[in-house]
């Protein structure tokens, strides 16, 4: 696996706090927190409410940005700024596939019909190192 391709997965494959930015019909920008988790193919996942105000923006327009990697500003480390386009998925494989026993908080399980995946497929990836001007960029 290429050197970036590696970096970039060892930050993606942990599940955390990201920075989600959707799109209104209106071609506004709207950002909120979410928890991630990334794939060696380099897709996203999340958790979703069928119902949120994120699924009907992306349904409209499928461009988002996310930016992950950071944990705290004393230990800053290498991030991610994620250009791509999102697709909610509700399909049984999905739904069971990324079922942890922590959504129980907030789904009555993974057949739960509120309970849905959010997929992100990017098409640009920057890693942004502490110190550097200069992110490197990933393009499939």
């Amino acid at each position: 696996m290429h050197e970036l391709k590696r970096c970039i997965v060892e930050i993606l494959s942990q599940s955390q706090l990201a920075s989600l930015a959707t799109v209104f019909e209106e071609g506004k920008p709207w950002v909120r927190y979410v928890v991630c988790l990334g794939q060696e193919d380099m897709s996203i996942r999340l958790a979703t409410f069928a119902d949120s105000r994120k699924v009907a923006q992306v349904k409209n327009n499928s461009e988002v940005h996310l930016t992950c990697g950071v944990t705290g500003l004393a230990d800053m480390q290498p991030y991610l700024q994620i250009q791509g386009t999102a697709e909610y998925v509700t399909d049984r494989a999905e739904r069971h596939g990324f079922w942890k026993d922590s959504l129980r908080s907030y789904f009555k399980g993974p057949d739960d019909p509120n309970y849905g995946i959010l997929i992100i497929t990017p098409y640009r990836i920057e890693l942004c190192t502490p110190g550097s001007t200069t992110p490197e960029v990933w393009e499939p």
